[in-house]
């Protein structure tokens, strides 16, 4: 068995999330059928992490086990050869909703690991203020006026801190909420803002727990004292209400082994 990673993006909107799952349509699932049906053997692949239903990645990893050799099961082995995975993009691709879009196709060392071996992701939320047909299920319409230099003070204050419990989806099968976030930022962008959070690891709904309880402080319903004590109570219900999916992209996985 030779151990890949997959490097791919994709558009959310019409899926469940990245995982499998019972009675919806998954961006795994799409894969697994893909790589399965180019490779002619049973594949499955092991994301860098989860996303929510509706929830875009500009960049995504994934890690997927081959046997290479002549597939199992042919009539004649002899006469039936696993594709070359280095070449694999195009033909990937092709049985690939256009939704979802591989980048490439790597051999790694087979204790290579897609979720484990990440060091750093980074995300983006993206917001816009007024109605824009062309940024529906991509970008989330806030229909008011926002603070944002008080937002980034709040913003910076996650910096300090290591426990995000109160940030974090109940019931989650994780040993550990604690998390170093290194970069936390609003920056505005053409007609709207874009919120940039960088971390080692992040938690179920973390991210769009935190912007939705940074857009209270924009909103002047916080103050960072408030925030603080919020962050301090690592208790889900003192926190803002999560935003929608729709603007939340994984931006970014960083592997010491991956260039």
């Amino acid at each position: 068995m030779q151990r890949y990673f997959i490097e791919l993006s994709y558009d959310g909107t019409a899926y469940h999330g990245w995982q499998i799952q019972p009675n919806a349509t998954t961006v795994q699932e799409c894969l697994d059928k893909a790589l399965s049906t180019y490779f002619r053997q049973p594949v499955f692949s092991l994301g860098c992490g989860r996303t929510d239903s509706g929830v875009h990645a500009t960049q995504f990893y994934a890690h997927f086990d081959l046997e290479i050799g002549d597939a199992e099961g042919a009539e004649e082995k002899s006469t039936v050869k696993v594709p070359d995975p280095l070449r694999s993009v195009p033909g990937i691709n092709s049985l690939l909703p256009y939704q979802i879009a591989v980048k490439r196709v790597f051999e790694v060392d087979n204790e290579a690991h897609a979720r484990f071996g990440a060091t750093e992701r980074a995300y983006h939320y993206q917001i816009h203020f007024h109605k824009d047909p062309f940024k529906l299920n991509r970008s989330w319409l806030y229909k008011g006026e926002l603070d944002v230099e008080a937002m980034n003070e709040a913003a910076q204050l996650l910096l300090g801190y290591t426990d995000f419990s109160c940030f974090s989806k109940s019931n989650t099968q994780t040993f550990t909420n604690n998390c170093k976030v290194m970069e936390a930022f609003f920056e505005r962008k053409d007609d709207g803002l874009q919120f940039t959070i960088r971390a080692d690891r992040f938690l179920r709904n973390m991210v769009r727990a935190i912007v939705g309880t940074l857009i209270r402080i924009g909103k002047k319903e916080l103050t960072l004292t408030d925030f603080k004590e919020i962050v301090e109570s690592k208790n889900r219900s003192n926190a803002g209400q999560s935003v929608p999916a729709c603007g939340l992209y994984l931006v970014n996985v960083i592997y010491p082994f991956v260039k």
